[in-house]
């Protein structure tokens, strides 16, 4: 009996293997069609040479993560020294901040916009119009009416000044008058009356009772 049919035999003690074996290598075929159906390989690109270049694309993807778990242990070895510097996230930024504002400072944008600047500046102040409107101002400045105007304005604040500090010394003056005369006195003598009645004579240490004093001065005497 060849091996064929002892392999297709269900009474074989073998059958068991050579069916497995069978279904992996069918399984592997499968596998294998699917892969390369799915990522068929480009022209000219033989299956040796795309296995050649898979085994290379993992040794540079492992490469690649031994870096990022260097570089991880750098960042934090840095981050430690940091820290034991005094150098705080605040500080780093402003010196990021300052180091990119000097930056700005020296890069040929910045200095062609200065430059730019400048001479528009000197457009402008070297106009006709310009010129014109400063000798305008110029003029007025110096001109009998703005000095007259400015004269008036000063004399106006010092008048005010002066007018304020009279009318406060009348209303001192006017109440003092009236704190002198016989109508503001007779009304003080009437509320000294008037509290003497209220209040009564304080003589010789004696104390005004008050009127919710409920001490009793007198006992009811005996029957």
């Amino acid at each position: 009996m060849d091996p064929a049919s002892q392999d297709i035999n269900l009474n074989s003690p073998n059958k068991g293997n050579s069916m497995d074996r069978s279904d992996n290598m069918a399984d592997d075929q499968a596998e294998g069609a699917a892969a390369n159906s799915a990522h068929p390989l480009p022209p000219g690109l033989t299956e040796e040479e795309a296995e050649e270049l898979r085994l290379e694309l993992t040794k540079v993807e492992e490469e690649i993560n031994t870096l990022r778990q260097v570089l991880s242990a750098k960042e934090r070895h840095a981050s430690e020294l940091k820290r034991k510097l005094g150098l705080s996230p605040l500080n780093e930024l402003k010196q990021n901040i300052t180091k990119s504002w000097q930056d700005v400072q020296t890069s040929q944008a910045y200095v062609r916009t200065t430059e730019k600047l400048g001479e528009w500046n000197e457009r402008v102040t070297g106009s006709d119009l310009y010129l014109s409107a400063s000798a305008t101002l110029d003029d007025i400045t110096h001109s009998e009416a703005y000095k007259k105007t400015q004269e008036t304005l000063s004399e106006a604040g010092q008048k005010t000044s002066a007018a304020l500090n009279t009318l406060g010394t009348a209303i001192s003056r006017r109440l003092g008058d009236m704190r002198n005369s016989p109508t503001f006195k007779s009304f003080e003598d009437k509320v000294g009356n008037l509290k003497h009645k209220v209040v009564g004579p304080r003589g010789n240490g004696d104390a005004v009772s008050s009127p919710t004093d409920t001490t009793p001065t007198h006992e009811n005497p005996p029957f």
